[in-house]
């Protein structure tokens, strides 16, 4: 994976395709981001689980 740049202020939620994954970067509370690196069927499994309760 490539060097994370560090990045300011919060931002909205991005998710861009890398190789073969996805890297998600949520901004947190308090500032800083979580970056998470998931593959397309986890991208569709978390998918399923946030309608069900959205």
């Amino acid at each position: 994976m490539a060097a994370m740049k560090p990045r300011t202020g919060e931002g909205p939620l991005e998710v861009t395709k890398e190789g073969r994954g996805l890297v998600m970067r949520v901004p947190l509370e308090g500032g800083g981001r979580l970056v998470v690196e998931i593959s397309q069927q986890e991208a569709t499994d978390l998918h399923a689980a946030l309608s069900e309760v959205v």
